[in-house]
């Protein structure tokens, strides 16, 4: 099976390197429905995945400057403390029962769904934000929204390895909409890294981390990421990722009502 794992890597690397989302959307479940991997094992190890590909990306964005430090370190002021508490609280539940699978598929099918809107509707939320950005009330708490934005995000990465990814980017569209896109995921990238890894640890400490499965994973992803990346700019971006939030639809909508 691990050629299949490996083949698997490459198609959602490509995937990601075209439409730059759809990482944990697409592996996840990939992992779950297809060669029905237990949830926790193929979150655990997705997270620690994500960790490893998203810090070269965090190396090279912030060599171009393309990340917002202080922006990065409110968000993850809410979303470390917010993945530990869910580890802890995961640890405390029933070993050996279907509690904990059962709150991964359900959070992950949520949190699938709600990618697919942030992908759709990411753009109309930004310039809904943009006409509302100097309301005094928002200026005097966007510190303590993205914080608690953060929090939001630590919790929902945790449980079901989604969101880093396209609900941060949205997250942050949202809040700070005359930031240069670039730098949005750039900060969004910066960010992930800290919080799949803490969330990548927990889940390893709870036991539900596959190494060998994350190695076959890297070993077609990577490959896959760099040839998707070169060939996005030939195909129309806006199909690929109506296609993609369209898939996300129906597996999240499986995987809550399964």
């Amino acid at each position: 099976m691990d050629y299949l794992y490996t083949l698997s890597g490459f198609a959602v690397g490509a995937i990601v390197g075209l439409t730059g989302v759809g990482g944990g959307s697409l592996m996840t479940p990939l992992l779950v429905l297809v060669f029905g991997i237990n949830p926790a094992t193929a979150v655990g190890t997705d997270l620690l995945y994500a960790a490893m590909t998203k810090a070269g990306g965090t190396v090279a964005h912030g060599r171009k400057g393309h990340i917002d430090w202080a922006i990065t370190g409110r968000l993850a002021l809410g979303s470390i403390p917010a993945a530990a508490v869910t580890i802890w609280v995961l640890a405390q539940l029933p070993k050996g029962s279907n509690t904990i699978g059962a709150i991964i598929s359900n959070g992950l099918g949520f949190a699938l769904v709600l990618t697919a809107i942030a992908i759709l509707f990411g753009r109309r939320l930004r310039d809904y934000a943009a006409r509302h950005e100097d309301s005094p009330l928002r200026q005097r708490a966007l510190g303590k929204i993205t914080v608690a934005a953060g929090a939001l995000l630590g919790v929902l990465v945790t449980i079901s390895s989604v969101g880093a990814g396209a609900l941060g980017v949205a997250a942050l569209f949202f809040l700070y909409p005359r930031l240069s896109p670039v730098r949005i995921v750039g900060s969004d990238v910066a960010h992930a890294v800290p919080l799949t890894l803490v969330a990548g640890l927990g889940h390893w400490w709870l036991g539900s981390v596959d190494w060998a499965l994350l190695g076959a994973l890297l070993l077609g992803s990577l490959p896959g990421i760099w040839i998707g990346s070169h060939l996005s700019a030939k195909v129309p971006e806006h199909i690929l990722r109506r296609i993609l939030a369209s898939m996300l639809v129906l597996i999240g909508s499986k995987l809550v009502f399964a």
